[in-house]
């Protein structure tokens, strides 16, 4: 089912990146239908990114069924970075998307192509897009700012504008260091990378991190458990089509109601070997064991994801960070601050208080790789 997939999605990332920036006029409804009709929905999602998990849950077990009108349709269609997502939502391909807190801020700000909202939470950690690979031959740190001391002046790699991007350049001036040359490299050259040792670290997002360690081509050198402040972590978003919100509101409940099932799925650690089941079978290139530990090994005792559901005060802390960087890489133009629309998670806040919960939904921490199963 997904043979060949990387090659074709990365072809689409590489075209994506170049052209989500590009402006064009609003397009003209979809058309979703009326309050309590069928609904023909496509999403993109991430199973290679595991903070956006809940969407790999969503879709593996069909929770959306449940919660949509009778005969609703759902596809889900997997992009390889959130860019690639972003692209599709403003093409008006992807109607609802899962997605790493850089590409959706930036989708929000596209409104005069398609009025986009992050509408909840996917979760917030310091232990997926945040983490410090170093070669096997590094010397043993006696912690993560040690790790990114040792960096100073050396060759040290990420991908540029992803939430890898701004870790790495908060953990550089949090650690008082410089590279000698801080380049933008894809997954795949940060890993060739450092099985020849030509870079002395790079900071890549799980489940590849986790791949790349447990294949014993790297180690970990630093996360962001070791830099201070709620702006050294990340976060994943949920967006999705204000045509649907307004529209369709039977629709936008459903479908959060449907995201909440999932989160306190992956909440709940008995699950785990069922999560890793599902993501198992929604990727390829990367065996069970290794998708397993990117979410459920312990890495020190740090909470590995935190399941937000909504933009509670740290959340918007992380939000303000990122928004921040992008704005100083002119994502949006002159404006530097997200416009109001952006976030829109009042019909999710109704949702978690109509069950009784609320944020933080569930908290996932390591726990000993003996109990994989």
């Amino acid at each position: 089912m997904y043979k060949n997939l990387i090659k074709t999605l990365g072809a689409t990332a590489a075209v994506a990146l170049l052209t989500v920036g590009a402006s064009a006029p609003a397009s003209a409804k979809v058309g979703f239908g009326k309050p309590g009709e069928a609904v023909n929905l496509v999403i993109g999602y991430q199973p290679y990114y595991t903070e956006s998990w809940s969407g790999v849950v969503l879709n593996g077990k069909s929770m959306w069924k449940k919660h949509l009108p009778k005969g609703s349709t759902a596809k889900f269609e997997i992009g390889l970075q959130g860019s690639v997502i972003v692209g599709k939502l403003l093409g008006e391909k992807n109607h609802i998307g899962y997605m790493g807190d850089m590409p959706a801020i930036v989708s929000s700000m596209r409104e005069k192509q398609v009025d986009l909202r992050m509408i909840s939470v996917l979760g917030t950690s310091k232990q997926q897009c945040n983490i410090f690979l170093v070669p096997n031959s590094a010397p043993k740190f006696k912690n993560g700012m040690e790790a990114v001391k040792w960096m100073d002046g050396k060759l040290v790699a990420a991908p540029h504008g992803a939430c890898t991007d701004r870790f790495a350049l908060l953990a550089f001036e949090q650690a008082g260091i410089k590279p000698s040359k801080y380049l933008n490299q894809n997954i795949e050259n940060i890993t060739k990378n450092l099985e020849a040792g030509k870079i002395a670290a790079a900071a890549i997002w799980e489940p590849t991190a986790s791949k790349i360690v447990m294949k014993g081509i790297a180690r970990r050198g630093a996360t962001g458990a070791d830099f201070s402040g709620d702006d050294s972590g990340d976060a994943g978003f949920l967006v999705m089509m204000n045509e649907i919100i307004q529209d369709r509101p039977d629709v936008h409940k459903g479908w959060l109601e449907a995201e909440l099932d999932a989160q306190l799925f992956l909440a709940d650690l008995g699950n785990a070997s069922a999560v890793a089941k599902m993501a198992d079978d929604q990727t390829e290139g990367i065996e069970r064991k290794i998708l397993w530990a990117s979410l459920y090994q312990d890495e020190g005792g740090v909470n590995k994801l935190t399941l937000d559901f909504v933009f509670n005060p740290k959340v918007k802390t992380m939000l303000k960070a990122s928004t921040a960087f992008l704005a100083g890489k002119k994502k949006f133009g002159k404006r530097k601050e997200l416009r109001p629309e952006s976030v829109w998670d009042d019909m999710a806040r109704k949702v978690m208080k109509a069950r009784g919960l609320s944020s933080p939904l569930g908290k996932i921490d390591g726990v000993p790789m003996s109990q994989y199963k």
